[in-house]
């Protein structure tokens, strides 16, 4: 049976992978109040694997309202449509910012749908997004 838990050394991979960022809001852990988490991308209720290639380093939040899906409803066609996958997909391709950089846009339908699903213009990621701003330290590269 493969192993499921998540070992230090993936954790370390994945974390150094996402350079300390949530890889679907773009949050920064360093300025975080709470402990990044690895995301099973593809869930293992759905027979994802724990494997570095189906890990995503994730904020609580994000992981949270993703939860066990891997699917959602895009507002704009309402059609059903895969969540942002960032092992296969890049995230430029699919979200961008706003003009002050405070809120992430969709430029596809499974952007869209993923902003929605994980709620990805939180209130308190908006107001951090501004005071990483203030201090130049927003957008994450």
């Amino acid at each position: 049976m493969p192993e499921q838990r998540i070992t230090t050394s993936q954790r370390k991979q994945v974390r150094e992978r996402a350079k300390g960022c949530c890889e679907y809001c773009r949050s920064q852990e360093m300025y975080a109040t709470e402990s990044f988490t690895v995301d099973h991308i593809i869930p293992r209720v759905l027979g994802g694997e724990t494997k570095v290639d189906n890990l995503a380093y994730a904020c609580l939040g994000c992981n949270s309202f993703k939860s066990s899906r891997t699917e959602a409803v895009d507002a704009a066609t309402t059609d059903s449509v895969s969540l942002f996958n960032p092992r296969r997909q890049e995230w430029d391709s699919h979200f961008s910012w706003n003009s002050d950089f405070t809120e992430i846009l969709g430029k596809s339908a499974t952007g869209r749908a993923t902003i929605t699903a994980l709620k990805m213009n939180r209130p308190n990621l908006i107001n951090m997004r501004r005071l990483l701003l203030l201090i130049g330290q927003h957008p994450p590269e």
